[in-house]
């Protein structure tokens, strides 16, 4: 009896030991993901500071890119990053959804695992191979057949007809922009896909039983109790597509200007600094580079700061109605 409780005693203290170091060995992981964060804010920070000291706030709102006067501003490139992620976001979204909502709802049983497979070996593809597709493959289509076409329909309409004209090139923002949605599409459809298999099979059998159609359960019953792992999908495929380099650098075209038009060629933060971090020597534009990138992180701070924001709102409103 003594020597059963010995025992008992000794795998309780060892248990005790295992879970407190479990615990350290976790908080410190926890610790190192912060410092690794500090420390690149940090760095950004001080390799910006001289262009930041030179140029003041006015760097992100200034158009100007003159390596040789050393003027520069970071408008045209935040510009060119905001315009073709949305694009891409515009295109993937709703496609992302369709291709879940086939996937757990309607797609036969022989077809899910691989359809679900090919989903995820996109996700697998590097980037450069999107690049390479884009420019020597889509681009020439595109200039050639897609662009007239909506040069020819969507260009001649009032006000948003300006960001369907020019020439039809085939490289520019809207390229760009297509060319991000089919490389944030699988990531957005795979988390989406995983997060509606969760929905518990007698919320959506109630709504069946109650006569609803499969768009009614997929819009009251399965994205309100997803709408968390939606969102975080989607602001997953965000932050792919704010920062891409290669494939973003084959298909924008990289010209230093803004223009209305989405058939035009545009620069983004990513490509600016692919094309030119090789190359800068120290000084302003060294340090213009590193605000660029400065600039890149606010921006996505920024945005998954709003969409945090956003479902937290939502999570309130569904308190509210329940």
């Amino acid at each position: 009896m003594t020597t059963s409780i010995k025992n008992i005693e000794r795998t309780s203290r060892k248990q005790h030991y295992q879970d407190v170091i479990f615990g350290l060995i976790s908080q410190l992981s926890a610790l190192i993901v912060l410092f690794v964060l500090l420390g690149i804010i940090v760095s950004l920070v001080i390799n910006a500071w001289p262009a930041l000291k030179e140029f003041g706030p006015s760097f992100f709102l200034n158009a100007q890119w003159d390596i040789n006067r050393e003027k520069f501003g970071g408008l045209i490139s935040i510009y060119g990053t905001i315009v073709s992620s949305l694009i891409a976001l515009i295109i993937a979204t709703p496609l992302s959804f369709g291709i879940a909502l086939f996937l757990t709802e309607i797609c036969p049983a022989f077809l899910k695992r691989p359809l679900g497979v090919a989903i995820e070996l996109l996700a697998a593809i590097p980037s450069i191979i999107y690049g390479m597709f884009g420019l020597f493959i889509f681009a020439p289509v595109f200039g050639d057949y897609i662009q007239p076409a909506l040069a020819a329909s969507l260009g001649k309409l009032p006000y948003i007809g300006i960001l369907f004209s020019g020439a039809p090139n085939g490289i520019g923002m809207l390229c760009a922009g297509i060319i991000l949605a089919m490389m944030i599409l699988p990531f957005i459809a795979s988390v989406m896909r995983d997060v509606f298999e969760i929905v518990p099979a007698v919320l959506k059998e109630s709504a069946y039983g109650l006569g609803c159609t499969k768009w009614e359960v997929a819009r009251h019953i399965i994205l309100p109790y997803t709408k968390a792992g939606v969102v975080g999908g989607i602001m997953l495929g965000l932050g792919r597509a704010l920062g891409e380099t290669m494939a973003v650098t084959f298909v924008i075209g990289n010209a230093a200007r803004i223009m209305p038009s989405l058939f035009a060629p545009g620069s983004s933060i990513a490509s600016t600094l692919a094309n030119q971090f090789g190359e800068a020597s120290p000084g302003l534009h060294f340090s213009a580079l590193f605000a660029l990138g400065l600039a890149l992180f606010i921006i996505t701070f920024v945005i998954l700061s709003l969409a945090k924001l956003m479902l937290i709102q939502l999570e309130k409103k569904q308190g509210k109605k329940s």
